[in-house]
């Protein structure tokens, strides 16, 4: 017997399951499939209901996503006051927003370690269940699917048809790009008219869509601009977007081995923000580990958070205050304290 799969199988499943226990009769059967065919048709008539059996484009409105970014940024991301004000404030005020005026441009720098990956997952996971795993979030690894210069051309052409129809099968599609510092100078540019302040483009809206970029670039203005707090005795919590967004900006506008030098996004303003990640600190490490033993399940050992903390290394040469990879290698430091 073929079994009837998808959502019409489902339907009938609950008409069968629903129904009290008997010999289904062919013309009770066909009863029973014509209302679940209509069951079915009423399903998809309330996309609410519709959505609850699968993923569907914008699976949280916006005061729930801020809800849910909000807290895992509390409770997952150290060191990075700015990011969470801005990203948090950013995002929701996007989503809320029935009629924006053109995608939001997010643009996220610092060292590796630093959370920019973890961000962006985070957003992802903050609308659509699914996060990074979902049919409508996108990533693109320069050194992956854009690796060979002379190719520039037709990575362009893909990149235009890949974003123009997938915007077109949801709007509130979400675009990542990772490694932007690596990306060949020009590339993104082909993007430009999908950032930018029109209403339509060959009758696509790509108004509600959200694009992120990763970038290591401009990592160097972020830790002068820190380190300078540090010793003038300000605390790093007192700084605020204005000390740093222009001067990243420009940094990264400015960098011949960035994908974003002498960009037109820049150039233009269709960058939303530029939203600092600030080196972290020997106390931002401990709390990473401390998060991850916590997950894993183990028993928080404060002397093995200590031991993990202090394997990494930290600068500038003489303070040592930041660690040179942030959080990135705490994972498998910890698994050598977790052999089992």
């Amino acid at each position: 017997m073929k079994l009837l799969r998808g959502p019409l199988g489902a339907a009938l499943g609950l008409v069968l399951l629903l129904s009290p226990v008997q010999t289904v009769e062919p013309i009770s059967l066909g009863l029973a499939l014509a209302g679940a065919a209509s069951a079915l048709t009423g399903l998809i008539s309330y996309p609410r209901l519709y959505c609850y059996f699968r993923e569907c484009c914008l699976q949280r409105e916006g005061a729930r996503a801020g809800a849910a970014l909000q807290e895992d940024l509390d409770k997952k991301l150290f060191g990075q006051h700015l990011v969470k004000k801005v990203i948090v404030k950013a995002v929701t005020g996007f989503l809320n927003n029935t009629n924006p005026k053109k995608p939001l441009t997010l643009s996220l720098h610092g060292w590796t370690g630093t959370g920019k990956n973890f961000v962006s997952k985070i957003i992802a996971e903050s609308i659509y269940e699914g996060g990074l795993n979902s049919n409508y979030v996108h990533q693109f690894v320069s050194t992956l699917h854009f690796p060979h210069a002379h190719s520039i051309g037709q990575y362009k052409d893909q990149l235009q048809s890949w974003i123009r129809g997938n915007v077109s099968a949801c709007g509130r599609s979400i675009f990542i790009f990772d490694e932007m510092d690596k990306m060949h100078a020009g590339l993104i540019d082909s993007i430009k008219p999908f950032l930018d302040y029109y209403e339509q483009l060959d009758g696509v809206s790509y108004r509600r869509a959200i694009f992120i970029f990763l970038s290591n670039a401009g990592a160097e203005k972020i830790t002068e601009v820190a380190l300078d707090f540090w010793k003038s005795g300000k605390k790093r919590e007192n700084m605020e977007l204005k000390d740093l967004e222009a001067g990243v900006s420009l940094s990264v506008f400015n960098n011949k081995n960035s994908g974003f030098w002498h960009s037109s996004l820049i150039d233009r303003n269709l960058i939303d923000y530029f939203v600092p990640f600030l080196p972290l600190e020997y106390k931002h490490v401990k709390m990473c580990v401390r998060v991850e033993l916590e997950s894993r399940g183990y028993v928080v050992d404060e002397e093995i958070i200590t031991k993990v903390a202090d394997e990494l290394t930290y600068f500038p040469k003489e303070e040592k205050i930041y660690s040179d990879k942030g959080c990135k290698t705490v994972f498998t430091k910890l698994d050598f304290y977790y052999d089992l």
